[in-house]
């Protein structure tokens, strides 16, 4: 698939369908493909700067874009056109994650802060403050009820949703946190750093489970599959890792792209891993 006129920063499939592919690019805009002959529905224009975090909503019905010039956007799938602007960070947007029923979002940002949203009326509920630092990655768990988040300040923090309230704080990487990944039931969480390693943890305890160590540069980007057998690993060293989620042992380590790697997702079976690259180009593997 090719067509972006800059680097491919943000990647992600509509899962559980798996149909469709949407790419965020330093362009400006997000295009919507055909995950299975590349086919080229919408090009999502109306940022202003590069686009740097996007996601389906679990339905697949609606796609929210995260900016660098300090919004969000939610888009409709099946036309393509924007559905609303969700103003109120100070700094730009730098990950984004929509909750089970599709009805909130957070959005993540270097102002040190991530913002719960509703998805309906675009309001924001209320703001998750305590980094000391910017914001890298924020996600929702499988039901909702809590969300990390990951930050340049080298801890990870485990919020709960409703009262927006800090319920843990992990530390233990040496350098800056870069991503920040529930698995599908949200007993653990993994957290992708600078240091070259990720962290696997178990999310009720707090307790740290395994260490991944095997890249050669920093870890931009982590993911569980929709199974929570498997960790991939998206890396500046220009290639991936797949890692099991129970020993932390490397199973598979994929190579083929010419430049860094920012973007890994896996598709709701778990037998195919689309990659993004500074190379400019995305890469399908099965694995």
């Amino acid at each position: 698939m090719e067509g972006h006129k800059n680097v491919v920063y943000a990647i992600a499939f509509n899962n559980p369908y798996g149909d469709k592919i949407i790419t965020g690019s330093f362009d400006k805009t997000c295009k919507l493909w055909n995950s299975e002959t590349g086919e080229l529905y919408h090009t999502l224009r109306g940022h202003a700067t590069e686009i740097v975090c996007l996601s389906f909503n679990p339905q697949g019905n609606v796609i929210s874009t995260g900016s660098m010039d300090n919004t969000a956007k939610l888009w409709d799938t099946e036309t393509g056109a924007e559905l609303c602007t969700l103003l109120g960070h100070t700094a730009e947007i730098v990950s984004l994650s929509f909750n089970q029923a599709g009805d909130k979002l957070i959005t993540g940002s270097f102002d040190h802060t991530t913002k719960l949203w509703d998805v309906r009326s675009g309001r924001c509920i209320h703001t998750f403050q305590g980094h000391r630092g910017e914001i890298s990655s924020c996600q929702f768990d499988w039901d909702g009820g809590k969300c990390i988040t990951g930050s340049i300040d080298r801890t990870c923090k485990i919020w709960d949703v409703k009262s927006g309230q800090c319920m843990n704080t992990l530390r233990g990487h040496n350098d800056e946190i870069l991503d920040v990944s529930f698995n599908a039931t949200g007993n653990r969480l993994v957290t992708a750093s600078a240091d070259c390693t990720a962290r696997v943890y178990n999310t009720m305890t707090g307790a740290l489970v395994s260490i991944l160590v095997g890249h050669e540069g920093e870890i931009s980007k982590v993911a569980f599959n929709p199974q929570a057998t498997k960790i991939i690993t998206a890396s500046s060293d220009k290639t991936c890792h797949v890692w099991s989620a129970d020993s932390g042992e490397c199973l598979q380590i994929l190579e083929g792209h010419i430049d860094e790697i920012f973007s890994c997702a896996f598709n709701y079976e778990g037998d195919t891993i689309i990659t993004g690259s500074k190379d400019n180009t995305c890469r399908i593997w099965k694995c």
